[in-house]
């Protein structure tokens, strides 16, 4: 079943995200009819993995902008963007809004202090390019990336 509560892959009209089983790393799959509402599926799917978001207030906001050469690498950036915050900061995305700038995006991402949330798994260490896609699919947006946990 998705986490956002869908029982259908493509079941939401705005798009959704799931972990899926994958031995020893965590591994996420999103979809939206956007490339931008995808990333901030993406991000949602990555930090719910390991902290309980529901009824999370975002305290803080980063502003920030990653550019890439392609779609996948520009994936990796934001997600790189979300590890670094969590490790460097102890700070999780509680939402994401990401918007299309030349060569990337802007995001304005709303953090709440990891310790404030509950644990509910490892948290991630690092993106990695092994099984990465990002791409318009057949229901619009859809990304799936393997994270070390």
């Amino acid at each position: 079943m998705a986490r956002d509560g869908s029982a259908a892959r493509h079941g939401g009209p705005r798009g959704g995200h799931r972990s899926v089983p994958h031995t020893a790393d965590l591994r996420v799959e999103a979809w939206a009819p956007t490339r931008e509402e995808c990333l901030a599926h993406a991000v949602r799917g990555v930090c719910e993995s390991f902290v309980d978001l529901s009824g999370a207030v975002g305290r803080r906001r980063r502003d920030v902008e990653v550019r890439a050469e392609t779609d996948e690498d520009l994936l990796v950036a934001l997600l790189d963007e979300v590890v670094y915050r969590l490790d460097a900061d102890g700070e999780v995305p509680v939402d994401a809004e990401p918007a299309a700038v030349p060569g990337g995006v802007r995001a304005v991402l709303h953090m709440a202090d990891v310790g404030t949330l509950a644990e509910t798994g490892a948290a991630p260490k690092a993106v990695t390019l092994h099984g990465l896609s990002f791409g318009r699919g057949g229901h619009g947006w859809e990304c799936s990336v393997t994270l070390d946990v």
